[in-house]
C-alpha cells in the first residue's frame, strides 16, 4: 500500500514546477499563440498563480511554526527549525510511522545509488525569498507587456528562469540545489542576449562565464563534501540499509559490512551538522596544541577522544583538516559572491543591468542577487564554520569595500541604469558585512542583529532595486536614452512618476520609514562591536549614498525641460507595477517586526545560535 501524499511535498513542488508547466503549454505549437496577448496574458497567470501558491504555504508554514513555543515566543521552539524537523521525520521513520504531511519538509529517493533526493524544506529564510520571488516575477511579467520580438520565446525563458529561483530557495539536497542554480543560468543568458540592449551579446557572455566560474567551485566543494564519509551522522537505518547491500554481495559478513559502510551524501542538513562536527575536533585540536598546563592538556585530550570516539567514521578525518576547511569555504564563498556580487567579482553586474530589458534587469537585481547572500547563509557558514569564522575579518572588509567603492562609482555615472547598478552593488555590501559581523563576536545579540540586519538588508534591497530599475525603463521607453545629463524637469510632465520615483529613491537611500533604513542600520551598529572602523565606514557611506541619490533625483526631475513638457504621466500598467513596489517599500520599512522578522527571526537566531555553540 502506498504511503498517503504529503500536503507539504505537493505544494512546494507545485510552487517550484508549476511555472514550467505554464512554459511548457506556450511552447506547444496551438494557434491561439498567433496572438501576442495570448502568451502574455498565459505567462501572467503563470507567474500569478505561483505567487498564490506561495502566499499559501506561507500561511500554512506560519502556522506549523507559531505552534512551537521557547515558553514564551511563539514561533521560536527548536521543533519549528530546518534540522530539528528533519531528526523528527528520521524518528518516525524509523518508528514506521507515518510522514508528518505538515512539516514542511519533503523528501523522495531520486537517484538512490548515489543517494541524492528530490529534498526540500522551508524555514523562515527560504520562506521569504520564495514570497520575494513571486512578487517580484509577477510585477515583472506585468513590466514586460512591451516585449514584442519572440514573445513566446521570452515569456518560455521567463517562467523557467522562475522554477530555477523558488527551486533553489527550497532545495535541501546539494546536487538538486546545484541543478536549479545551473538552470536560472540559460535562461537568464538568452533572456539578455536576445532581447537585451545593443552590447547584448557581450553583456550576456560576460554574465554566463563569470557565473560559470563560480559555479565550477561550488561544484568542486559539493563533490569533496560527498565523498566524505558521514555514517555517524544519518540515522541507524540507513547505515544498516547499506550494510545489508554489502551482505547481499556476498562479500561481507553482517559485522564486516556494518564496519566497512560508507555513507557519501548531498543532504545539507546531515553536511550542516558534518560542519560542526569538523569545527567542534579543530577546536579540540587548537585546544591541546595550546595547552599551558597538565590539568589543560588532559582536558582537551579528552575532549578530543570523546568526539572522534563518538564518530569515529565520519570524514575519514579529511574533512577535519583546516587546510580542507579554509579551501572548501573559499571556494563557496568565491562562488556565491560572484553572484552578490562582491568586488572584484562584480564587473559583470553593471554590463548586464545596462543590456538587460527592463523586467530582467529587475528580476536581476531583486532576486537573482539575493542567491549569493542565501547561498552563503545556508551552505558556506553551516558546513565550514571554523573556516568562517577564521576568516570573518576579511569578509567584513570586503563588504565594507563592496560598500563604499559602488557608493562612489555610482556617484560617478552619467548612465541612469548603470548608476543604479552600482548602487546595487554598494548596498549589497551591507549584507556581507552583516553576515560576517557574528562570526567573530562572543556577543551572541550582535551575531543575531548583523545576519537579521544582513537579511532584512537583502529583501528590502529585492524591493527598492526592482522598483528603481523599473522606473529607470518608464523613462527610457519614452526619451530612448538614459544620459543622466540630458533629463532634467520631468516633475513637470509626470508628476505622478516624480512621486513614485521619489519614494523608491529615498527607500534605496535608507530614509527611516522605509525599507532601506532597517537593514542597514542593523547591520552598522551590529558591526560596532565587531570593528569599529568597519562601522564608521559603512555609516558614512550613507552620506554619499544620499549625495548620488539627491543629485539623480536634481539631475531628473528638478527644473525644467521643454523637451519632455509633452511625455504622458505613467500609464495604468506602469501603476501597477510601480505602487505595489511603493506600498512595499513604506510598509517594510514601518513594520518590520509584524511584516517580516517575527517570523524570520526565529531561524535566523536558530542558525546564530547553532554556530556560536560550534565556534564557542
Amino acid at each position: 500500500m502506498q504511503p498517503p501524499a504529503e500536503n507539504d511535498l505537493m505544494l512546494m513542488t507545485v510552487a517550484i514546477f508549476l511555472p514550467t508547466v505554464f512554459a511548457i503549454l506556450i511552447c506547444l505549437p496551438l494557434p491561439l499563440w498567433r496572438n501576442k496577448d495570448w502568451v502574455r496574458w498565459t505567462a501572467l497567470w503563470g507567474t500569478g498563480l505561483t505567487m498564490l501558491v506561495s502566499f499559501f504555504i506561507f500561511i500554512e508554514y506560519y502556522q506549523m511554526a507559531q505552534t512551537h513555543s521557547d515558553g514564551l515566543r511563539p514561533g521560536y521552539g527548536r521543533e519549528a527549525q530546518l534540522l530539528p524537523r528533519m531528526e523528527a521525520a528520521a524518528k518516525r521513520e524509523l518508528a514506521a510511522q507515518p510522514r508528518d504531511s505538515n512539516d514542511w519538509l519533503a523528501r523522495v529517493p531520486w537517484i538512490p545509488s548515489f543517494n541524492i533526493d528530490y529534498f526540500i524544506g522551508i524555514d523562515g529564510i527560504s520562506m521569504a525569498l520564495v514570497l520575494l520571488t513571486t512578487v517580484i516575477t509577477f510585477i515583472s511579467m506585468i513590466a514586460s507587456w512591451n516585449i514584442d520580438r519572440y514573445v513566446r520565446g521570452y515569456c518560455a525563458l521567463f517562467l523557467v528562469l522562475e522554477t530555477g529561483m523558488i527551486g533553489t530557495f527550497l532545495a535541501l539536497d546539494f546536487f538538486l540545489f546545484y541543478i536549479f542554480w545551473e538552470v536560472m543560468l540559460l535562461p537568464m543568458y538568452f533572456l539578455i542576449g536576445v532581447w537585451g540592449g545593443p552590447r547584448r551579446e557581450y553583456a550576456a557572455i560576460k554574465f554566463f562565464l563569470y557565473t560559470l566560474l563560480g559555479s565550477v567551485f561550488i561544484l568542486i566543494a559539493m563533490l569533496a563534501f560527498y565523498f566524505t564519509n558521514v555514517r555517524d551522522l544519518v540515522p541507524p537505518q540507513v547505515v544498516e540499509e547499506k550494510a545489508q547491500q554489502l551482505v547481499r554481495s556476498g562479500r561481507y559478513t553482517p559485522d564486516q559490512a556494518r564496519e566497512a559502510v560508507k555513507v557519501n551524501s548531498f543532504d545539507l542538513l546531515v553536511l550542516h551538522k558534518a560542519g560542526g562536527l569538523a569545527a567542534d575536533i579543530i577546536k579540540a585540536q587548537e585546544e591541546l596544541a595550546t595547552a599551558a598546563t597538565d590539568a589543560q592538556r588532559q582536558a582537551a585530550e579528552a575532549k578530543l577522544t570523546a568526539l572522534v570516539q563518538r564518530h569515529q567514521h565520519t570524514g575519514d578525518y579529511f574533512f577535519t583538516s583546516t587546510t580542507f576547511q579554509y579551501t572548501m569555504f573559499l571556494l563557496l564563498f568565491i562562488g556565491f559572491a560572484i553572484k552578490v556580487p562582491v568586488f572584484p567579482f562584480h564587473t559583470w553586474l553593471p554590463d548586464a543591468h545596462v543590456e538587460a530589458p527592463t523586467p530582467i534587469s529587475m528580476i536581476l537585481a531583486g532576486v537573482l542577487l539575493k542567491m549569493g547572500g542565501y547561498g552563503i547563509l545556508r551552505i558556506a557558514y553551516p558546513i565550514c564554520p571554523w573556516a568562517a569564522e577564521a576568516l570573518a575579518w576579511w569578509l567584513g572588509l570586503f563588504g565594507v569595500i563592496n560598500i563604499v567603492y559602488g557608493a562612489f562609482a555610482a556617484m560617478a555615472q552619467t548612465d541612469f541604469k548603470k548608476l543604479v547598478a552600482y548602487s546595487s552593488i554598494s548596498h549589497m555590501g551591507y549584507v556581507i558585512l552583516g553576515i560576517a559581523v557574528w562570526s567573530a563576536s562572543n556577543q551572541g545579540a550582535y551575531w543575531s542583529m548583523g545576519i537579521n540586519g544582513a537579511f532584512y538588508q537583502m529583501l528590502g534591497h529585492g524591493v527598492s532595486s526592482a522598483g528603481m530599475f523599473f522606473l529607470v525603463g518608464v523613462i527610457y521607453d519614452r526619451a530612448h536614452h538614459r544620459d543622466l545629463n540630458k533629463f532634467r524637469g520631468l516633475n513637470e510632465s509626470m508628476p505622478v512618476y516624480g512621486g513614485l520615483s521619489a519614494i523608491i529613491f529615498f527607500a534605496a537611500m535608507g530614509l527611516p520609514g522605509l525599507c532601506g533604513f532597517i537593514g542597514e542600520v542593523m547591520v552598522v551598529l551590529a558591526t560596532w562591536n565587531f570593528s569599529w572602523v568597519f562601522s564608521v565606514l559603512s555609516a558614512l557611506t550613507v552620506v554619499l549614498t544620499a549625495g548620488y541619490i539627491l543629485w539623480t533625483i536634481q539631475r531628473v526631475f528638478l527644473g525644467t525641460n521643454e523637451a519632455y513638457k509633452d511625455y504622458p504621466d505613467v500609464t495604468l500598467r506602469e501603476m501597477l507595477c510601480a505602487v505595489p513596489l511603493v506600498i512595499l517599500s513604506v510598509a517594510l520599512g514601518i513594520l518590520p517586526s509584524q511584516l517580516v522578522l517575527n517570523w524570520v527571526e526565529p531561524s535566523i537566531n536558530y542558525l546564530v545560535n547553532t554556530l556560536a555553540r560550534v565556534n564557542g
